[in-house]
């Protein structure tokens, strides 16, 4: 068991570490590749907040209403997988299973996939209301 558990915090480390060495550009250029997919498959609302020098915790949040919960999860799914094209790995994913509010987070690239009732509940655009916003055509 204390084995396994060092081998799961070692590789912890190796992604954190393998996340923080990417330039800003794959990190900007991922960003923009969710809200494409978030987009395409028809989510609403889709935003991306540059948080560079503002979070100490990541650069940025892609931000997008799904229609349902099995929308979020089809989302979630394809962006996971883009990830690859950007050497990125999701180092968690929360409330997958519910479709209410999931997140995928990939260190420093974070997405949120909101069901309406939750987007307006938990308004993370004014939380973060000093945060540059990014347009899918950038």
């Amino acid at each position: 068991m204390a084995a396994k558990k060092k081998t799961t915090k070692k590789a912890v480390k190796k992604t954190v570490r393998k996340a923080v060495q990417k330039t800003p550009e794959t990190d900007r250029d991922f960003a923009l590749e969710a809200m494409k997919i978030a987009r395409d498959r028809h989510c609403t609302d889709i935003v991306a907040l540059d948080l560079t020098g503002i979070s100490p915790a990541t650069n940025y949040f892609v931000i997008a209403t799904s229609t349902s919960g099995r929308q979020g999860k089809t989302v979630a799914d394809e962006i996971s997988q883009a990830a690859g094209k950007y050497d990125l790995v999701r180092f968690g994913r929360a409330g997958y299973e519910q479709g209410q509010w999931i997140l995928l987070d990939f260190v420093n690239v974070v997405v949120h996939l909101f069901d309406p009732e939750h987007r307006d509940y938990y308004n993370l655009e004014m939380l973060w209301g000093d945060a540059k916003k990014l347009t899918i055509d950038e």
